[in-house]
């Protein structure tokens, strides 16, 4: 039986640029937890920002934040993993000296940039909807780095396998997104994210159901029994799950109508 459910958000559950999630998606959400079932916002997005996502049901589900360096229930933190900062700012040094390529950097409440152009900065508030600090530089950050990401506005994979090839062995570089490539501690995924959820609650991987649409969601995909990409996702992501779906509110309301009979 599902006892716990968690979605990536862009590409996944916020499909074809949505800002919001739909009320379909939230309604289903509020009704399985009647029947005990969990659910998880997995994202690379930041807490604040999934919390608005959420609001309806924001102070009842578990958070998987930047990408699994975070995760948050009831307010409680239940798991914080930093980078090492000096790492940090050798691999936010490289992303600003390359042509085209903004840093996003993750406090916990809060993305740090240090601007090329304004037009980023208004990216990140109103189009992304993070919480957002402009800073002179990134040595007046005091709080840990959570997690550092390349924004490249004509597309990451013209430079995702040069920041793969200099960093992907000293942290964990994944490509998040069609403009994103993040950069977490090693061993931090959505994966070990979700498997320390199904420990804390007593949920195993054969209860547990995942959505996802791209590479940040691969160790998810292996933590959950019943694992979804979507139709819109690549070939090679589709390859590593049990099942594909148009969207998610679709499954959701089939599980509502099994555990309701």
């Amino acid at each position: 039986m599902v006892k716990l459910i968690a979605s990536d958000m862009d590409g996944t559950l916020l499909q074809n640029g949505a800002k919001t999630v739909s009320e379909e998606a939230l309604d289903y959400i509020e009704k399985l937890q009647k029947y005990g079932v969990l659910f998880v916002a997995a994202s690379g997005r930041q807490y604040p920002n999934l919390r608005r996502l959420f609001e309806k049901v924001q102070d009842d589900i578990i958070y998987i934040c930047e990408n699994g360096a975070l995760v948050k229930y009831h307010g409680d933190t239940l798991r914080k993993e930093a980078m090492d900062r000096q790492l940090g700012m050798e691999i936010m040094k490289d992303i600003q000296e390359r042509e085209g390529c903004e840093v996003l950097l993750s406090g916990e409440e809060t993305s740090y940039l240090v601007p090329k152009s304004d037009e980023y900065v208004d990216h990140m508030k109103y189009y992304v909807g993070n919480n957002v600090t402009v800073v002179k530089s990134f040595e007046e950050v005091k709080e840990d780095f959570l997690k550092i990401s390349v924004y490249e506005k004509n597309g990451i994979m013209d430079s995702s396998d040069y920041f793969y090839d200099k960093w992907g062995d000293k942290v964990k570089a994944t490509v998040s997104g069609k403009c994103w490539m993040d950069f977490v501690a090693p061993g931090v995924n959505k994966g070990s994210a979700l498997e320390m959820i199904q420990h804390k609650f007593g949920i195993d991987k054969i209860d547990t159901m995942c959505f996802g649409d791209s590479y940040n969601d691969l160790e998810m995909f292996d933590k959950s029994m019943y694992s979804y990409a979507m139709t819109s996702a690549n070939s090679e992501i589709r390859k590593k799950v049990r099942y594909v779906t148009m969207t998610v509110e679709s499954i959701l309301y089939d599980v509502y109508q099994v555990l309701s009979r």
